[in-house]
């Protein structure tokens, strides 16, 4: 007569009876495994299925957006840059994200403002709303062009002794501007200066002191 330790225990008993399942013998736990096995692929499987659509989407359009890019020569302060840009990139972004050219500033970002004006080929506009791609050639000046060396630009040196400044954000589409004022010959009184300048907001309210630094840089060139 056998002992009790030649029994089997009931739990090990029912580990190894064995089941049919899908036509073919498994034993519980291989059943167990297998269940859980194949409900971790169901709850798995659309996420990386998600996954490798998502990269191939991203790798598509990084390639359609490559394609896409335009080159275009531009002449800023003098120096001359050749850039592969998107068609719709304005030349302000050019400036400030490609050039790293961050004097000009970004306020409305809808030529209301003035903060980002520039002068192209002597002529002040917003460079916020025009395209890079349409300067191919043309001589932009930016604020940080305007100084020879260390000397500053007449219009800096009045900004400074006059306080033309608070915050200073609007100062360099200020001084733009203003330089390209006194080439029109459109500072003859203090209205045509207000009117002429109307363009660039100073929301510090710093205008006295601006057409003050206007002045006096007009009255020095005899202009």
């Amino acid at each position: 007569m056998g002992s009790d330790s030649d029994v089997p225990f009931e739990s090990e008993a029912e580990e190894l009876s064995e089941l049919s399942i899908l036509g073919y013998p498994k034993t519980r736990r291989k059943f167990i495994k297998q269940v859980a096995g194949t409900s971790a692929a169901i709850a798995i499987g659309p996420n990386l299925l998600s996954a490798v659509s998502l990269d191939q989407a991203e790798a598509t359009s990084a390639a359609g957006a490559a394609s896409d890019l335009v080159k275009v020569n531009l002449k800023i302060n003098g120096k001359d840059y050749a850039l592969d840009v998107d068609p719709r990139v304005t030349l302000l972004d050019a400036l400030r994200e490609r050039l790293q050219l961050t004097g000009s500033k970004k306020g409305c970002d809808h030529g209301q403002c003035g903060a980002c004006t520039v002068l192209v080929n002597g002529r002040r506009i917003n460079s916020c709303l025009s395209l890079a791609v349409t300067h191919e050639g043309d001589e932009i000046t930016t604020i940080e062009g305007l100084a020879s060396g260390e000397e500053l630009h007449p219009l800096q040196a009045a900004f400074i002794e006059h306080d033309g400044f608070q915050c200073g954000y609007c100062t360099p589409g200020q001084i733009c501007s203003a330089a390209a004022l006194l080439k029109e010959n459109h500072a003859n009184s203090d209205d045509e200066i207000r009117e002429w300048m109307s363009g660039n907001i100073c929301r510090c309210g710093a205008y006295p002191n601006i057409l003050a630094a206007i002045k006096e840089v007009k009255t020095k060139a005899g202009v």
